[in-house]
């Protein structure tokens, strides 16, 4: 499903990614508005910063959360907040679960990493009873809604190559995903951009948390001379806009889509 060495350690990713995904996943399961007591199917959970939310905020009766990465699935399983979950390998593209098992089946901050994404969105629906959600969300690649998005702006004016996810990016556009629902025959279906702001104290605060390794930006860094990365490191403080006391805000954004499963 998604290279799982690009996401191998699920404490970095905690770290670089997963208070994001927190945030940002709080808002799209509120917009979401799925009644309590559903049997949920979290298609790759990564190190379960959204399977934790998904049991906090929809009192679920279940949770099955799968991911291609071992070492992801064993931080998950460690969290306060995921007793409940049951987390085991999977791939988005065959799921191992038989028709109608779930009532919901969501995606966070996925689709734009598995190799044929309509194949797993057709799997969702495949899995979810008839009347049951499907749905998504991902930062908009294209449009720069990614909590990285400064360091490809910065390696962008270097003439580094960008390091966004692998494949086609411009599946996480709003009318991209719009148009996979429609493809897929769901109904009732909706979009939005869910907007957060990201913030670090200071600047060596958000440098640290993004150099970790993981993901496509940290395997791109890593593969850097050091000079290349300390060009890096100057461009950003060149463009990033640092508050009086230090810190750095900014906004990510990520595009969202729902719909049913016809009855």
């Amino acid at each position: 499903m998604v290279e799982s060495n690009l996401f191998g350690d699920g404490e970095a990713y905690e770290l670089t990614m997963g208070r994001w995904s927190q945030l940002v996943g709080d808002k799209f399961i509120d917009w979401l508005d799925a009644p309590r007591g559903l049997r949920w199917l979290d298609v790759g959970c990564g190190n379960g910063a959204f399977t934790e939310r998904i049991i906090s905020c929809s009192a679920p009766a279940e949770v099955v959360a799968i991911d291609p990465s071992k070492e992801q699935l064993a931080y998950a399983s460690t969290r306060p907040g995921t007793k409940l979950a049951k987390f085991q390998l999977g791939d988005a593209q065959k799921l191992p679960f038989a028709d109608g098992s779930f009532d919901a089946a969501v995606m966070a901050l996925v689709i734009t990493f598995i190799p044929d994404p309509a194949r797993a969105v057709a799997e969702m629906v495949r899995v979810v009873r008839p009347g049951g959600w499907i749905a998504t969300y991902m930062w908009d690649v294209p449009a720069g809604g990614l909590p990285s998005a400064p360091f490809h702006a910065a390696m962008k004016s270097l003439d580094i190559p960008p390091a966004t996810p692998p494949n086609s990016a411009a599946i996480s556009r709003r009318d991209a995903m719009l148009a996979m629902w429609e493809n897929a025959g769901l109904k009732s279906i909706d979009t939005r951009v869910i907007r957060i702001l990201t913030h670090y104290a200071n600047f060596d605060d958000f440098w640290n948390a993004n150099t970790l390794g993981i993901g496509p930006l940290g395997k791109a860094l890593n593969e850097m001379t050091a000079s290349v990365r300390e060009q890096v490191r100057t461009r950003l403080r060149e463009q990033l806009a640092i508050g009086p006391d230090g810190g750095v805000t900014y906004e990510a954004f990520a595009n969202a889509v729902k719909g049913r499963k016809p009855d």
